[in-house]
């Protein structure tokens, strides 16, 4: 097992791929220890997946993931985390933004002790109101949110040991925001500036659209963070309510008729009627998704979750150490 494996997740990069596998393996090699380039192929339609095939066959220490087809940028993550076999796992973006000249700074922190180390954007570049404006908020949300306090949740530029990805499931959008969901295992997460370039090559997957799910990440990560063992706190809370409210009402409703037995209940109390039945129903389905989520929390621990992704291939070039014993055993035999 090597000491450091490099996760890069691709999708329609063919004019990235090359140039940035060179700049790895330069930046990788200058640092001396072992290491390996876990390269993920998320349903490419161009030639990427080539290129990569190319690169496995002649540098064992490239691993191609080819995944069946584009499960997004979270999923590919997933799979190259899944496949590689460093003690310190780091990951980045294939379109060339992510400068690998950066990757020593990480490896320094990791080295230092930090379970989590993010990249902090600093000095960004992109379009002032369609980009930083809301990417500053949202992080600014994030913060509070999960307690976290780091800059730049966004950038998938990130260094991990090995136990704490690993123990992190991964699905959806969740990439974003890995720090927070590792602060809830105990991680300690520490923050570094990185650079920021242009796209020098290609085109850009990320669109405006994409801003408006983060809102919907929000709210996922602060239930996950708050409720991801005990679910039915939340909802239990809010059934009890319903259910108290509602035969609060309804108990002072059949005092009233009690009392006036003559009255028409309906046509002077209906709406508060109806609104006490909806409050005491609404309550007891709100207990049965507490309860619900308390058998999934349950199922989750004793079972493993299903992988967000389905691999098609691995490419990998054996090492000239497999290669001797392969040869070591065909002469035997």
């Amino acid at each position: 097992m090597g000491k450091y494996s490099i996760v890069v997740p691709f999708h329609n990069e063919e004019e990235n791929v090359t140039a940035l596998y060179a700049r790895l393996k330069q930046v990788m090699e200058h640092v001396g220890d072992p290491f390996e380039l876990v390269f993920v192929d998320d349903g490419s339609n161009d030639r990427t997946y080539k290129l990569l095939e190319e690169i496995a066959a002649v540098d064992s220490r490239v691993l191609v993931v080819k995944l069946r087809r584009n499960f997004g940028q979270t999923s590919a993550l997933a799979a190259g985390f899944d496949h590689a076999s460093g003690e310190f796992i780091l990951a980045m973006d294939g379109d060339s933004q992510h400068d690998p000249a950066d990757i020593p700074n990480f490896l320094e922190k990791l080295e230092e002790g930090y379970d989590v180390v993010s990249g902090w954007r600093k000095e960004r570049i992109d379009n002032f109101f369609l980009r930083r404006v809301p990417s500053r908020c949202a992080n600014w949300l994030m913060a509070r949110l999960s307690g976290v306090d780091i800059h730049d949740f966004g950038t998938t530029f990130k260094a991990y040991r090995r136990e704490v990805i690993q123990n992190i499931p991964l699905y959806g959008e969740m990439h974003r925001f890995i720090p927070a969901l590792a602060s809830w295992y105990g991680a300690s997460i520490c923050e570094i500036p990185i650079k920021n370039t242009n796209r020098e090559r290609g085109k850009s997957h990320y669109g405006v659209g994409r801003t408006f799910g983060v809102f919907f990440d929000l709210l996922t990560i602060r239930f996950l963070l708050r409720y991801m063992s005990s679910p039915l706190h939340f909802f239990g809370g809010f059934g009890a309510l319903g259910i108290l409210s509602g035969s609060a009402i309804s108990t002072y409703l059949l005092a009233l008729k009690v009392l006036h037995p003559h009255r028409s209940l309906m046509d002077q109390h209906g709406p508060m009627f109806v609104i006490g039945a909806v409050l005491i129903v609404a309550g007891i389905q709100m207990l049965a998704i507490g309860l619900l989520g308390e058998l999934q929390v349950r199922h989750y621990h004793t079972i493993h979750s299903r992988a967000p992704y389905t691999v098609d291939r691995l490419v990998r070039l054996a090492s000239p150490e497999e290669q001797n014993m392969l040869s070591e055993g065909r002469e035997g035999f």
